[in-house]
This record gives structure tokens, C-alpha cells and sequence, in this order.
């Protein structure tokens, strides 16, 4: 409690309510320089409190130090109220210390006397479920029975969904979502991005789910039972209370044969999602025939579905998102229809599809997706009228052959065209392009419309030879296409004028040889599968480049093999010599070295065990201790949609930055670098270290005895935190297909952490 005085003699005792924000890339290295510059932004003198406050930094910064969970980005430091400190600890032990369960309990606890606080811990304690399921589930307890209905949908239908996505979803409900959306945040039963992300922990979805399941049959509202759900369907026994229906095909133990009037007595249904989680090819839904929609349907998510063509007895005027990946149909209807309401159209890898149908009446569109609809000759014209299209698709269309001007496009902000093979020339495009994945052939009109794209941040150059995973979602048909004709030798100096590039992937270009100067904006490169390239302009100076991969390009020359060590802070590349500048190395997973340390760059060899046709994501990561204590874990990820790729011995380089600011490393410690790798396919068989000093301000990295290597003032940018957006398959969403916040839709494929 800090103190304040006032004219008056008597001094009065001030009392403060502190929330102190652990968000930030600063936070882990500085933790305690950021602990005090929130108290004092609060106004709070440390003077007489430095020693606590100490205390409870270097608590939590070990914490923060110590593991790679993400659960602790949201951490709250707070002091219990004097004659509570019992409780509170009561209140901690029961949620097991979880921040998820504390930021819950607190907002239930928060402003209520010493016996409510009582018979509540009372209560959880005498729960015959886990505590901290107990938590939550009083958390939903206490819900207004609108609030608890929007909870539930989200659970089920919209974890992850943008806030306005739900909101035109719930829009002629009597739900207010606003307002729920605020209260479900504030209790912390979920969390709302800057940009209106909705996010659910996966234990909150669960007591969702439990919630539904407890609920009485006629008290329904949303069904996500395989058994009620069959019976339903089959016996057109449904309830006009009931809202949404969630069904995995693959739990279907025999066969559903569809009612033509299920949804008779189903008037109400908005939400219809079908989905096969295992990927189980045995089809165990049919319709008897034309099955009547609901009227009111906003979400038609029906993956797999088995007819041609969609009856003529859907009312699509309230439909706000269709999605029908992987489906048989051949179209989608006749002439023009009502979707002024539509916002998502997805049709993924429906093989069959030969064509789209006018769309001009979809005038609200922001998401169209006919990616690997390989029957499909042209997108329609209508398509190149819809002014708030933000996202097209069209990846891996084989035979697609005419795509329309799409100037017009005011609001376009991703668009997908590699792996259309039958299109040599590069459609008009929107200047307001921020992502763009192209055929390599596609170059030679590049540098005319180089000019235009200023907002361009993301693009994927693909030429002949790729795996279709890189382009599509993981659990589609794998294939590697190979495209007969030319193939690009080299990439347009015009490169470098796209001074807003982040990010720059080419991919399977088998003839080309080296690349050009590359725009500073730079900040991540992949080149995959390019066997011939061996030479590379050097990096400019004031490069922002910090991620450099080539796996795969195994005729990397010495001179392009240097630059990309010397300018990365995270890198793989082929190789299985440490490179001499990591002049501290071991054999195996770990080694010790005695310094005084203001960074390190690492360096581990990789080798796969065996052939990683089908692998998941590589993770390895290194956990820094000095003399016993953990302060510093470190590392590198790589996306199961490329970790396929190393079938042979890959050199990674990682980066540790400042171990910590206010307690620096003043004599030569003995500091423990321990190498670990999320993946059983992978062996760590070599590892070195290169230690980072500390010269005026600047970062440095130490001489070899020959001096060899100097590089001063390059600024790390750890802001640069990005997800791998594989898709979920099943009803526990993973947080991997998030898309980030950096970009709408973003296609990115590596993350970083600490």
C-alpha cells in the first residue's frame, strides 16, 4: 500500500486497485523493469515496498522463464485484500495456480464480503468434479440464461469467429450479443481480440459442452448427441425451441437415412454443422431425397455432402456463411438467388464442381474459397463485382481457364491463384492486395502491376513441383503436382520495390539458380524444394530480415550458406557441420559453457529418424539455465506442412536474447543449454553456441579467434509471434487455426516463442 500526504496533519493512507498488464514482447526479458513502470504509471511509490515487489516479479518471472505455455499471457499479479490473504490462498490452491481459473474465480469473487467468498470456496471444495471444472462451471451458473445461451453457442459454432461474424449470425435473435459478448469477457469466459477475435479455452468449451449434455431433452436448444441427433433426423421428431444441430459423421456407428421433412417440426434451426473429424471415408448419411432446409438457416456447414446439387427447396436468404467442403456437388443451383446475407462461401476440394452460379446478388461477401475444385472451368463474372469480397481462393483449380478482371475489387485483401496450371497470365488485381499466391509462369507480367501493389506484404511464388499441403488444409488428399513446360530460372529484379514485404515464399522452382536483391521490409524467407539455386544477393544492411529457411535447397553455395547464417536469428537450412562461428559445441542435446552472457545464438543438427511422410509440426526448443536456475527457454517451430520436408540432415539456428535486465550475469557463470524437439521422428545429433555481448547500448556478436564475424546493432523485433492455422477437426477447436491478428487470413507457417 503506497502513502501520500496532504495539507492536513494527518497522514491518509491511500488505497489502489492495480491490474498490471503482462502483455507485450518485453515482458519475459524485462519483467521486472516492466513491473515497476506499471506501478509507477499507477502512481504507487516502490520506496518502501521494493523488496516485495521484488519478490513477486522474480516469482512470476521465473514462472514466465520456465515454461513455453501460453496460458501465462494473461497472468494478473494481484494482492489479496487485507483479511482475505486465506482465502485467497484457499482460492489459488483450488484452481491449481491456473491463470485460466484464477482470472474466473476473481471475476466471481470480486467486490463480494468474506462469507460469500466462504460459501463459495465451500461449495467448489465439497464438488464431486475436478475444482477447477468446478469454477468454471459456477461461472456459468451464474450467468443470465441469455448470456449462458450465447456461451453455449459460441462452445459449439463460433470459437474463434470474429465479433461481427456473430453477431450477423444472431442478428434477428432475441440475444443482445454487445452486450453478452461483454459480459461473457469481463467474467473471463472467453476473450474478445483488438480486431473482435472471440476465443474459448478448451477446458470453458468443455463445461459447454457438459452444460448441453445435462440439459432435459425438451429443454434443447442446441443438439450435438449422436444418438438424439440420429433420431431426430430419421423420425422428423424435432423441437421448435431448438436452434442449432452439431453432428461428427465419423461417431455415426451404422447409418443415418435422412427424413426428407426432418426439420418439419424444426422451424427454428439456425445453426447446421456436419462435419467428419477422422477423415473416415465410409459414408454413413444419405438423403432419401430433396431434404427440406429450415427456412431461418444462417449456418450450412455440411462437409461431405453427397448430392449434386442443393434442393430447390432451400431458402438461402438467410444465410450468412455456407460451407460445404469436400462435397459431390456439380453446381450449387440455377440463376440468381436472395444472398444478400451472405458472408462466407466455402467449397474446398469439391472435385466435381464445374461451375459457380451468379453471385452478383451476394453484395455483403467477404470470404470465397473454391480452392482444388478441379472441375471447375470459370469463376463467374459476378465475382469481379463484389465490392466487399476481402478474401478469394482459387489455389489448385488445374483446369481453371478463365478468371475475371478483379480491379474492381475494392475491399480485396488476399487472393490465392498457384496451382492453376491452364492460366499463364496474371489477372487484374486490386491494388489493395495484401496477399498474393501466384504460378511462377505468372512473372513475366509481374513487374507491370509491381507498381500498383504497395499494400502487398505476403507473396508465395509456386512453380512446378509442390506438395498440395502447402496450399490446402492438411487433412485433404496429399499430392504432388508436377507441371510439364518451363519452369522460372530466375525472379524479377522488380522485387525489390514492394517496400512493404514481410513475408516471401518460392516453392518447388526447380531451375532456379539464385535470387535477386530483396526489398529491407523483409522481415521472413522460405524457399522450399528449389534444388538448383545456389547464390543470393546479400541482404542490405539496414535489412529488418530475422527468418531465413531453405529446406531442401541442397546446392547452396558457401558465400549464400554465410549470409544466411550471419543475418538470420532463426534459420534451417540443409547441412550437418555446426558452422564455425558456434565455436561452443557438443555432441547430443546439451552443453555447458562458463561466461558472462548477454545473448546467444544456437545451432542444432537435425536428422530425421525415418521418412516423415505424414509428420506434425517440429518444435525444439532450448531451455537456458544458469547455474541450476531456469531463466531463459528459447525456440523454433516449423508447420507440419513443411516438417514433411526434411529428409535429411537440417541445420537449425535459434536466438536467446538478454537473460535478464535487472539482474545481469556480472561474473563468468556456468550456463546449460538443453535441446529438445516436440517430435519423435526428428534426433538432435550436434549442437553449438555463439554468445551475444553487450557493448554500448548494442548488441554484438563475440569474435571467433579470428575475427571473423561482427555484426552490430541489429534490432530483434520479438513482436512477431505468429500461429500455424492448420484446421480443427473436431468440436476442440485448436488454437492452431486461429488466424492472426497481423493480417487478416495471413498465410503464415512458422512461430516463434519464448
Amino acid at each position: 500500500m503506497a502513502s501520500s500526504s496532504s495539507s492536513s496533519s494527518r497522514p491518509r493512507t491511500w488505497t489502489y486497485r492495480v491490474f498490471t498488464s503482462f502483455h507485450g514482447p518485453d515482458v519475459r526479458k524485462t519483467f521486472l523493469s516492466h513491473l515497476r513502470k506499471q506501478f509507477n504509471n499507477n502512481g504507487i511509490s516502490m520506496d518502501n515496498e521494493a523488496e516485495m515487489i521484488e519478490k513477486i516479479a522474480r516469482d512470476v518471472s521465473n514462472k514466465l522463464n520456465a515454461t513455453i505455455s501460453r496460458d501465462f499471457e494473461d497472468m494478473v499479479v494481484s494482492l489479496a485484500p487485507y483479511g482475505f490473504e486465506k482465502l485467497a490462498e484457499r482460492a489459488t490452491e483450488l484452481c491449481s495456480n491456473l491463470p485460466l481459473g484464477l482470472r474466473v474465480m476473481g471475476s466471481i469473487l470480486r467486490g463480494k464480503k468474506k462469507d460469500h467468498w466462504k460459501s463459495f470456496l465451500h461449495r467448489i471444495e465439497k464438488s464431486s468434479i475436478t475444482k477447477i471444472d468446478a469454477v468454471i462451471r459456477v461461472g456459468f451458473d451464474n450467468l443470465h440464461e441469455n448470456d449462458q445461451t450465447l456461451f453455449l453457442l459460441i462452445a459449439v459454432f463460433f470459437n474463434y469467429a470474429y465479433d461481427d461474424h456473430v453477431k450477423a449470425m444472431l442478428a434477428d435473435s432475441n440475444l443482445d450479443v454487445r452486450f453478452g459478448l461483454k459480459t461473457l469477457a469481463n467474467k473471463s469466459l472467453i476473450q474478445v481480440s483488438t480486431k473482435g477475435k472471440i476465443v474459448m479455452h478448451k477446458l470453458l468449451q468443455q463445461v459447454g459442452i457438459q452444460a448441453i449434455q445435462r440439459q432435459e431433452p425438451w429443454k434443447h436448444q442446441i443438439l450435438i448427441d449422436t444418438n438424439d441427433i440420429s433420431y431426430v433426423l430419421e423420425n422428423e421428431f424435432g423441437s421448435r425451441s431448438l436452434m442449432g444441430i452439431c453432428l461428427d459423421i465419423s461417431t455415426i456407428k451404422d447409418s443415418i437415412e435422412i427424413s426428407p421433412k426432418a426439420s418439419k417440426r424444426m422451424r427454428n434451426l439456425q445453426f447446421l454443422k456436419i462435419y467428419n473429424s477422422r477423415q473416415d471415408t465410409n459414408v454413413r448419411m444419405h438423403l432419401l431425397e430433396d431434404m427440406d432446409f429450415p427456412p431461418r438457416l444462417k449456418l450450412l456447414h455440411w462437409e461431405e455432402y453427397p448430392e449434386k446439387c442443393l434442393p430447390h427447396t432451400l431458402r438461402p436468404e438467410n444465410l450468412v456463411e455456407l460451407n460445404l467442403e469436400n462435397s459431390k456437388l456439380r453446381h450449387l443451383w440455377k440463376g440468381t438467388q436472395p444472398i444478400g446475407n451472405f458472408k462466407k462461401l466455402n467449397l474446398t476440394a469439391s472435385y466435381n464442381l464445374e461451375e459457380l452460379p451468379d453471385l452478383g446478388n451476394a453484395t455483403n461477401l467477404a470470404i470465397l474459397d473454391v480452392s482444388e475444385c478441379q472441375s471447375l472451368l470459370e469463376i463467374h463474372p459476378s465475382v469481379g463485382n463484389l465490392h466487399k469480397l476481402e478474401k478469394l481462393e482459387m489455389n489448385l483449380c488445374r483446369n481453371l481457364q478463365v478468371v475475371p478482371t478483379l480491379c474492381n475489387l475494392a475491399s480485396l485483401e488476399i487472393f490465392g491463384i498457384a496451382g492453376c496450371d491452364q492460366l499463364r497470365k496474371l489477372p487484374d488485381i486490386s491494388a489493395t492486395i495484401t496477399s498474393l499466391s501466384i504460378v511462377d509462369t505468372m512473372l513475366e507480367e509481374f513487374s507491370a502491376s509491381i507498381r500498383l501493389w504497395s499494400r502487398l506484404e505476403t507473396l508465395m511464388i509456386v512453380g512446378s513441383f509442390f506438395p498440395n499441403q502447402l496450399l490446402t488444409h492438411p487433412h485433404l488428399v496429399k499430392l504432388t503436382l508436377e507441371r510439364s513446360g518451363a519452369d522460372i530460372e530466375i525472379i524479377p529484379d522488380c522485387i525489390k520495390d514492394l517496400h512493404g514485404l514481410r513475408d516471401f515464399f518460392i516453392i518447388g522452382c526447380p531451375k532456379l539458380v539464385s535470387l535477386p536483391k530483396l526489398p529491407k521490409s523483409l522481415t521472413q524467407l522460405l524457399v522450399l524444394n528449389c534444388e538448383s539455386l545456389e547464390t543470393l544477393v546479400p541482404f542490405p544492411s539496414d535489412s529488418h530480415i530475422e527468418d531465413i529457411y531453405f529446406l531442401d535447397c541442397f546446392k547452396l553455395g558457401p558465400e549464400a550458406r554465410r549470409e544466411i547464417i550471419q543475418k538470420s536469428w532463426w534459420a534451417c537450412l540443409p547441412g550437418r557441420d555446426i558452422p564455425a562461428e558456434f565455436n561452443h559445441r557438443a555432441i547430443g542435446n546439451s552443453l555447458t559453457i562458463s561466461s558472462k552472457a548477454y545473448g546467444f545464438k544456437m545451432c542444432v543438427i537435425v536428422s530425421p529418424k525415418s521418412e516423415m511422410e505424414d509428420a506434425n509440426d517440429i518444435e525444439l526448443m532450448c531451455r537456458i539455465s544458469i547455474s541450476g536456475f531456469p531463466v531463459k527457454n528459447s525456440k523454433i517451430s516449423l508447420s507440419s506442412r513443411f516438417s514433411s520436408r526434411v529428409q535429411s540432415e537440417h541445420l537449425f539456428l535459434l536466438y536467446a536474447n538478454k537473460l535478464r535486465e535487472d539482474d545481469k550475469v556480472e561474473q563468468y557463470s556456468e550456463t546449460l543449454f538443453e535441446f529438445s524437439s516436440s517430435s519423435q521422428d526428428i534426433e538432435i545429433i550436434e549442437c553449438g553456441v555463439q554468445i551475444v555481448v553487450e557493448e554500448t547500448n548494442s548488441e554484438q556478436l563475440l569474435d571467433n579467434d579470428d575475427g571473423s564475424l561482427s555484426d552490430e546493432g541489429f534490432e530483434l523485433d520479438e513482436s512477431r509471434v505468429e500461429t500455424d492455422d492448420d484446421l480443427h477437426r473436431s468440436l476442440e477447436y485448436d488454437a492452431s487455426r486461429l488466424e492472426t491478428d497481423d493480417g487478416l487470413f495471413a498465410p503464415t507457417f512458422f512461430s516463434f516463442g519464448f
